[in-house]
């Protein structure tokens, strides 16, 4: 399974539901975990910039990542986009084969 990152700005309708937060984002993940099980949740952060909460998953493929995605925009998100992320380790791997 690979991880990816899920970055998420909420639109301002429901940032405007902020007491509401809970709820929201139980919603969002019994969404999520309905339409794609296979996907493994490992951490979730409120953010403190440009997005709103980053979501660190592991998926099978960048299909099911975009399915992430396209769940959280179908849901309250402004934006969201799931970036793959590499252990610094393979990096460094992958730097000494060039």
């Amino acid at each position: 399974m690979a991880t990816f990152m899920l970055m998420t700005k909420l639109s301002p309708d429901v940032t405007a539901k902020m007491k509401n937060r809970a709820a929201i984002g139980r919603a969002w993940l019994d969404k999520v975990k309905e339409k794609c099980p296979e996907v493994k949740f490992i951490a979730h952060y409120g953010l403190l910039g440009p997005y709103d909460f980053v979501d660190i998953y592991e998926a099978p493929d960048a299909e099911t990542a975009a399915k992430v995605s396209m769940i959280s925009l179908a849901n309250g998100a402004l934006q969201a986009e799931s970036w793959m992320a590499i252990p610094y380790k393979k990096i460094v791997e992958l730097a000494s084969e060039i």
